[in-house]
């Protein structure tokens, strides 16, 4: 393609060369034209290439020496994962569930003008015992008004059922409340549980609802004995309810180890461990025959009144 138009070099041949400065002095021209022979290797001087390799070599060394000093420092720091934490001494700062409660208003929320209710659906075909003996407990502490309904899934309900709160003798105006605390026996898979009903979605599973339910005593654990009572809890509902009888087994024998070093499964004071665990071995019937320890365990435990009350409706 021929060009537009031809422009006119603003440089001749040696316009450059015929113009150089002679004030300093030259330098060697940097680029060479292709096929040049290269500029010749300066020599490195031998005891710098040997420094350098030395420098190299004792860095390497104090690298590997960093990472053998925090791999020792992670392991005296950090427990061994096959440590049994129940064996840690118990520095918790527990009140008696029995003293006097926490206050609710912190931990769900001031509600002026309005009792804050607790509402659990459940099916009567396998009632929450441990929901129940929480219900008692709660009630050592804190003004409740309780209920129980019958939703029109279920055909019919037990009369001790019906009745699984016993009385309430005096009969109060709301307000003069703390809490509210309604079970509507209804057909559903899992218990369900909602306590702010606009904002809230329900919280489904009986273990999940105890630890709501139990965490308004207010009790403060540290995480190690809060990490043993969670495994508990878990191990209570999901191998003691509804694991195979090797399972219950296998579970039985780690209660029986946990109760020769304290009185509870959490350490020296009742926890939600040992509500969940004494309540799925009451549903499943796998009490019978337990080993030594927790059947001490479970006789401590139906000394308690909410324990009691609770074995009432097994009969």
């Amino acid at each position: 393609m021929p060009a537009m138009y031809k422009v006119r070099p603003l440089h001749g041949a040696g316009v450059l060369a015929e113009h150089l400065p002679t004030c300093m002095y030259p330098l060697p021209n940097l680029h060479r034209a292709p096929g040049s022979a290269a500029p010749p290797q300066e020599e490195v001087d031998p005891s710098l290439q040997a420094l350098e390799s030395r420098q190299e070599e004792i860095l390497k060394r104090l690298y590997e020496l960093k990472s053998a000093v925090d791999g020792l420092s992670k392991m005296i720091q950090t427990p061994d994962a096959d440590f049994d934490v129940t064996n840690v001494i118990q520095t918790d700062e527990f009140s008696p569930l029995t003293k006097n409660g926490a206050d609710l208003d912190l931990m769900l929320g001031k509600d002026y003008g309005a009792l804050k209710d607790v509402v659990i659906n459940a099916n009567p075909s396998l009632p929450p015992l441990s929901l129940l003996v929480i219900h008692s407990l709660l009630c050592e502490r804190y003004k409740i008004l309780s209920a129980v309904h019958t939703h029109s899934s279920v055909k019919s309900v037990p009369e001790k059922l019906l009745k699984c709160f016993g009385e309430q003798t005096k009969k109060q105006p709301r307000h003069e409340y703390q809490l509210g605390f309604t079970l509507i026996w209804k057909d559903v898979p899992k218990p369900q549980m909602k306590f702010s009903i606009q904002t809230m979605c329900p919280i489904e599973g009986e273990g999940n609802i105890a630890r709501f339910l139990f965490s308004l005593f207010g009790q403060k654990y540290s995480a190690v004995t809060s990490t043993l009572i969670d495994s508990w809890v878990d191990t209570a509902m999901l191998q003691l309810k509804e694991g195979s009888s090797k399972e219950r087994g296998a579970v039985l024998r780690s209660m029986d180890t946990a109760l020769g070093r304290s009185p509870w499964l959490a350490g020296s004071e009742l926890s939600l461990a040992d509500v969940a665990a004494w309540c799925a071995l009451q549903q499943t019937g796998a009490a019978r025959g337990a080993p030594a320890n927790v059947h001490r365990w479970m006789k401590s435990c139906e000394n308690l009144a909410p324990f009691s009350s609770v074995m009432k409706l097994l009969k």
